[in-house]
């Protein structure tokens, strides 16, 4: 019989998730305490007389300290529950520390890959012209003030981690090597090590340059003026999901370090990866800002087109607010793991379970019904084409990406492959796609 006949009592179970759903609701939580006081500061200044203004904290600092919010709750279930620094993937053997003469050698090679490393990133930040305006010189700045700190902090940090690291010669020293030039190293490593980094240099710019916004503008709406309108409850709530996507996320590529089992274990080795995710990001994109991708030609969103149907109106927000509210949950149940073009663990519960690639189909289907590309303000069928055309190609660059991210991951851990598998055969959304693409395999196969 075909695995794909399986009775529902012979259905193995799904492969268990490396990262628990307490990880990333911990965050959401303390998120959402964050917001509220920032939005109730106010009355809080007042009831308790804390010094300063007594308003809402809506500025960017606010949203940074966001971060902290959302962040120590997911560290501290992370290891008080999950216990994920005793995990062997950490690499980490808390049991037998070396003593610290033992490690200042490949300490110092270590720290000359990194600080040559972040000195690189650094050079590309200085020579890329779209990080020195709008919303990316927040970023830069910030990354100023980071950088003496992480430069000194890098020093105890890399010689407390040596003592137990099991292999302490990792990427970072393998480039540290290559530039000193006193002992071998392994190409391979250290081209692992620049994937990583160039991972985090591009994402960790680009999300610093976009956090502070969302969260600014949840302190900010007015909640008491909406009741009723839907598309001003659809709209806040919309952009509530958002902003919860970008603040776990920055938290994940933030706290990429082994003790809490979160380190990025392979970036894409794929020129196809990483030509598909740069197509979604500025400056790469061209999806945008008249782009050859860009699908809004002579359009309006849906309240225009839903205009006096109040009975669709409200499903249409009702829709997009679900949409949205899966996006935004398949970013925290990553939970401190999230970054693009990385493997740092396997996914398979939340909307994993439904999905493999829950955040781009929500995020398409979004689009779709967000957009109505099909409908154009000018009553032009040319526009109507093209708008519906070119959001179909974008579709199709997320489609790409998605079977460049599973290249990957399959051929980078086992547990995934099982997962893979395990979702073609009974995962709710995945399992009658892989069922309809077999079967117009066949169709085709059998043809003249």
């Amino acid at each position: 019989m075909s695995p794909l006949h399986h009775s529902r009592t012979e259905r193995p179970p799904r492969p268990d998730s490396d990262v628990s759903a307490g990880v990333g609701l911990s965050g959401l939580a303390g998120l959402v305490f964050w917001l509220l006081v920032c939005r109730n500061w106010g009355v809080l200044g007042d009831a308790f007389g804390f010094p300063g203004p007594h308003t809402r904290m809506d500025g960017p600092y606010a949203a940074l300290a966001a971060l902290i919010a959302s962040g120590v709750p997911m560290v501290g279930w992370s290891l008080m529950v999950d216990k994920v620094h005793l995990r062997a993937s950490t690499g980490i053997d808390w049991h037998s520390p070396r003593r610290l003469r033992d490690v200042i050698d490949g300490a110092v090679t270590k720290l000359a890959g990194l600080w040559a490393t972040w000195a690189l990133i650094a050079c590309v930040y200085c020579l890329g012209r779209w990080y020195w305006r709008g919303n990316y010189l927040f970023a830069m700045d910030l990354l100023s003030y980071a950088a003496p700190i992480l430069f000194l902090g890098a020093i105890p940090y890399v010689l407390w981690l040596d003592r137990v690291l099991v292999e302490p010669r990792d990427g970072a020293w393998h480039f540290g090597a290559m530039l000193i030039g006193r002992e071998a190293f392994d190409p391979q490593e250290v081209a692992h090590h620049w994937r990583a980094w160039a991972v985090k240099g591009f994402f960790i710019a680009f999300m610093l340059s976009i956090v502070a916004l969302g969260f600014m503008a949840e302190v900010r709406a007015d909640v008491a003026h909406m009741a009723g309108d839907p598309v001003t409850i659809g709209t806040v709530m919309i952009e509530f999901m958002f902003m919860v996507d970008v603040q776990i996320a920055m938290v994940g590529y933030l706290l990429t370090i082994k003790p809490l089992d979160a380190q990025i274990r392979t970036a894409n080795p794929l020129l196809s990866g990483w030509l598909a995710a740069l197509l979604c990001y500025p400056p790469f994109s061209p999806m945008g800002g008249g782009g050859v991708l860009d699908y809004h030609m002579n359009t309006a969103d849906w309240p225009f087109w839903l205009a006096g149907k109040p009975a669709m109106v409200w499903v249409w927000a009702v829709v997009l607010v679900i949409l949205t509210a899966i996006y935004a949950w398949a970013t925290v149940a990553f939970g401190l793991r999230f970054s693009n073009l990385t493997y740092r663990g396997v996914i398979t519960n939340g909307p994993y379970a439904w999905t493999r690639h829950p955040a781009y189909l929500a995020k398409n289907a979004f689009w779709w019904l967000a957009t109505l590309p099909f409908l154009a303000t000018s009553h032009s069928l040319a526009d109507e084409v093209r708008n519906t055309v070119t959001l179909a190609l974008v579709s199709a660059v997320y489609y790409w990406r998605a079977r460049t991210e599973e290249a990957h991951l399959l051929a980078a851990d086992a547990k995934y492959r099982a997962y893979y598998d395990w979702m073609a055969q009974y995962g709710p959304i995945t399992a009658p796609l892989t069922r309809l693409g077999q079967w117009i395999a066949q169709r085709r196969s059998v043809q003249p």
